[in-house]
């Protein structure tokens, strides 16, 4: 498969745990992008509520329920800092260009990021609103000015976090896939959760 001349999307999430939102998320992109691969990460920025290789079995099953032959889960390219992870898929994939997804929650972390100025040339941001979450001009401008590249998209992501789900006993927003391995492994209040 040549990846170079298709559009290729990387969402790397904490999926801690992934939610309802996140599938869609998936779904939406997979009707953009002639594939997104998507990996689970760790922040950080962020404590996490699982570790990465349960986070990844979430993340893996709720890809799986998708069956979309344009989503690909590869936990290979997976790594803290985003310039690893950029770097190992287009190694990988054989890409000259790669849209990077991020929530405009994350847009104004990106000036700190390790090696941003690598992360630039080879991306193309592809920043999806979040609701509370504002898209802040002077991290575009950032971007901008640092000879990068971004889209905004036009997504409509439900008001939901994964937070919400970490932090109550009802977890209405958590895809009922995910609800088994969530109970078997005792994570997010899940000894209170009806199947």
């Amino acid at each position: 498969m040549n990846f170079k001349v298709k559009k290729i999307a990387l969402f790397g999430t904490s999926a801690d745990p992934p939610t309802i939102g996140h599938k869609k998320i998936l779904k939406d992109l997979a009707g953009i992008f002639d594939f997104v691969i998507c990996y689970a990460s760790n922040n950080p920025s962020k404590k996490h509520g699982a570790d990465l290789s349960l986070r990844g079995t979430l993340l893996q099953t709720l890809i799986n329920d998708l069956n979309n032959p344009n989503i690909l889960y590869d936990q290979e390219i997976s790594s803290s800092w985003a310039i690893n992870s950029v770097n190992k898929s287009i190694e990988k994939y054989n890409l000259n260009k790669i849209s990077f997804v991020i929530g405009s929650d994350l847009l104004q972390q990106i000036p700190s990021w390790k090696d941003i100025d690598k992360i630039i040339s080879k991306v193309i941001f592809f920043i999806i609103p979040r609701e509370g979450y504002p898209i802040n001009h002077s991290n575009l401008k950032f971007i901008k000015e640092s000879k990068g590249g971004y889209v905004l998209s036009t997504l409509q992501v439900p008001k939901i976090s994964s937070s919400t789900i970490r932090s109550n006993t009802q977890h209405p927003f958590l895809p009922r896939s995910l609800v088994p391995i969530v109970k078997a492994n005792n994570l997010y209040n899940s000894s209170k959760m009806e199947e």
